[in-house]
Formats: C-alpha cells, sequence, structure tokens
C-alpha cells in the first residue's frame, strides 16, 4: 500500500483512526424534489379535450345529406317478379329500358349526420347537402316519413295507370275522396279520411273545380256535403274557412280514387315518394301497347304525374341524373318545373330533354327511339 503522500495509487480507505476521514470524501445524495402536480393536470386536461373533440365530431346537425340512389327499370323485374303486372288486357314484350331513379337520404328523422359526414358531403359535388328544415317539417318522426313515403308511392302509381289510360284514351272512372283533415280545419270532426265526395250543395263531384265553384258560390256560408263512408252515404253541413288566398276552404287534403276497366300492379320494394309517377306512366303505356317504345335504347327520368298527364316538380334530381348516367343511361326525362336545378349540373353523355306533360316525355321517347334528330327537343336553361 502506498504512502497517500506520495500520489500512489490508493485500494481502499486508510486503517484505524483515519477511517472518519474517508467517509467524508462520499458524495451525499440528492434531496428528493416534491411531485409537480401540474403535469397531472396537462394529462387529465387533455384527455378531457380529446374526448371533449370526439363528441363534437358525432354530434348530430341539423343537415340532410342526398346521394345518387339506385335505378329500377319499369320494363324489367324487382328481384324475380316484373315492376308493372298487367291482368285483364293484352301486353307486350319491350326490349329498352325506361328507367326511374332515386335518392338515398340521409339524416333528419329516420338517420343522424354528424359535422364529419357533412362536411365530407361538402367536399363531394355528387352529393347536397340541405338545411333539414327545408326537408322536414319540425317534429316528424320516422314513422310519419315512411307512412308519408309509402302513401305518396301508392298514389303516384294509380295516379300514373290513370295518367296512361287517358293517354290511350281507355275509359275508367274517377273519384275524390279525403286524404287527411289538419286539426282546426272546418272539416274537422265532419269528414273522415277515406270520404268519397258525391256531391256539393247538389253539384255532383267529377273534379276539384265543382268543389270550388260550389265554396265560392256560398261566400262563407255553410255547405251540404254528401260524402260515402264504406257502403253508408252521409251528408254535412259544413261552414268553410277563408284560405291565405281568400278562397273559401273544406280545409282537406283529397286524394283521387280510381275505378280501372282492368288491373294495373306495380311491385316496387324499399322506394317510397311520388317522383317515379312519369316513368311508371310511360312504362304502363308501353306494356300495354304493341311494338317497342324505346327502340331498345335506354331513358331514365321522373317527375310526379298527374290523372291529366302533367309533369310536376321532384328533389334531389342533380344526384338522380348522376345516378341515371352510371347505370347507363343516355337520355334523361325532367320535368320543366326542374330546369333551374338541371342547369349546370348534366353529367358528361347524358342528354336532358324537359317535359311538361306525358305526351311530350313519350312523343320524346318515341322520336329518339326512332332515330331521328333529337337536337331540337327541348333542354333546360338556367334563370
Amino acid at each position: 500500500m502506498s504512502d497517500p503522500n506520495t500520489g500512489g495509487p490508493r485500494e481502499g480507505p486508510p486503517v484505524g483512526g483515519r477511517a472518519s476521514a474517508w467517509a467524508s470524501w462520499t458524495k451525499p445524495l440528492a434531496p428528493q424534489r416534491p411531485r409537480d402536480g401540474r403535469f397531472f393536470t396537462m394529462i387529465v386536461s387533455g384527455v378531457l379535450a380529446a374526448a371533449l373533440c370526439i363528441v363534437a365530431l358525432t354530434l348530430p346537425v341539423p343537415y340532410v345529406i342526398e346521394s345518387p340512389g339506385p335505378t329500377f327499370n319499369t320494363l324489367g323485374k324487382d328481384g324475380s317478379n316484373p315492376v308493372i303486372q298487367v291482368s285483364g288486357h293484352s301486353t307486350y314484350p319491350a326490349a329498352g329500358q325506361l328507367d326511374l331513379v332515386t335518392v338515398y337520404v340521409s339524416g333528419g328523422p329516420t338517420s343522424s349526420v354528424n359535422i364529419v359526414q357533412a362536411y365530407r358531403a361538402w367536399l363531394d359535388s355528387s352529393r347536397s347537402v340541405i338545411p333539414e328544415e327545408l326537408v322536414y317539417a319540425p317534429g316528424t318522426s320516422q314513422q310519419e316519413v315512411n307512412s308519408q313515403n309509402a302513401v305518396a308511392m301508392t298514389t303516384s302509381q294509380e295516379d300514373a295507370t290513370a295518367a296512361a289510360l287517358t293517354q290511350l284514351k281507355i275509359s275508367y272512372q274517377t273519384r275524390l275522396a279525403v286524404a287527411a283533415i289538419p286539426q282546426q280545419s272546418a272539416s274537422a270532426g265532419q269528414l273522415e279520411p277515406g270520404d268519397v265526395l258525391v256531391s256539393v250543395n247538389g253539384a255532383p263531384v267529377t273534379t276539384l273545380k265543382v268543389i270550388q265553384d260550389a265554396l265560392a258560390a256560398s261566400n262563407g256560408e255553410a255547405v251540404s256535403v254528401q260524402v260515402q263512408r264504406g257502403s253508408d252515404m252521409l251528408t254535412k253541413s259544413i261552414t268553410p274557412q277563408k284560405g291565405d288566398g281568400g278562397k273559401y276552404l273544406l280545409g282537406i287534403a283529397l286524394q283521387y280514387k280510381f275505378n280501372f276497366p282492368f288491373d294495373v300492379n306495380i311491385a316496387l320494394s324499399n322506394v317510397g315518394g311520388p317522383s317515379a309517377g312519369m316513368m311508371f306512366a310511360l312504362g304502363i303505356i308501353d306494356t300495354l301497347t304493341p311494338g317497342d317504345l324505346t327502340g331498345g335504347k335506354h331513358f331514365a327520368g321522373t317527375g310526379t304525374i298527374e290523372p291529366g298527364g302533367t309533369v310536376g316538380a321532384i328533389g334531389g334530381i342533380a344526384q338522380k341524373m348522376i345516378g341515371a348516367r352510371h347505370s347507363g343511361a343516355t337520355v334523361f326525362l325532367a320535368p320543366a318545373a326542374n330546369c333551374n336545378e338541371v342547369a349546370g349540373h348534366v353529367p358528361d353523355g347524358l342528354q336532358v330533354v324537359k317535359v311538361q306533360t306525358l305526351q311530350q316525355a313519350y312523343d320524346a321517347v318515341a322520336q329518339i327511339a326512332a332515330g331521328k334528330d333529337s337536337s331540337a327537343l327541348p333542354t333546360c336553361q338556367a334563370g
């Protein structure tokens, strides 16, 4: 062992009384620092902030998203069943396509839309984002939406049959019936949904105009309304109310009831609403007449239909045109009332023909099917 004064290597502490001097050379332990609570607070705050962001992104927003839906050939089949089935009248096969078009609707009473879905739809030119209140009345339930769509589809099928038979000059009987009675209306408690109107002040009800004329002549006085309810014939005294337009009203929603000379059934599942009326009518005409109206070509279109053949406006036409083009259609029949929504949104390769009546739609299809020049057919312009 070397002398510490020489500066040589040292293997251990000095012996004897100098051991305490060695101990004084060791490095003391550092004192422990108190735990900082701010770190824990930051972690908790971050987790809460992340959770709030997730909740905010998943909460429903008051918007409805419309997207292109599937198309259905009215001359074809839905599953194993023909879309249009006729019994009691001759029918003729058709080789072309007269597609009705649909729209998927997300949001509102039937489902929910969050801010992420709405934002993605805003960025997608094939979809539309619409404030919910413009599509559904406040407080509307999913059951009410489904019921309304089912009734509208059934009504459009009956109206389409009537319009087709009118076009073909096949006679049928028409009656007007009560479809709905709003609360506080003049007819509340007097009439019921399903009542068939027979006469107003003795005038047989053959058209809506008969009712309107009788109410105008009454000048607000009570009118005698005769209805058929099931097998019973009832007479009610109803005092009409003046509407916003100054006309006297019974305060009822009406629907046509028809008695056709043969049966026309339309089988189409999981589709609701009134917008297929015009295409149903064209399909019925093609089914009931010899030859092939389409000439084997692929048409699509949309529009409500009235028994007299007037074509009405529908919703989601931009998405419907996209769906039609994706399905292979080259010609699209669009209601004239929707032209402002059509202009600027027509997909490449799709010719749009503007129609106001079933006759115009029929003539356009027949002209294009025959291979004639269709460039002069009316189309939609903005404004």
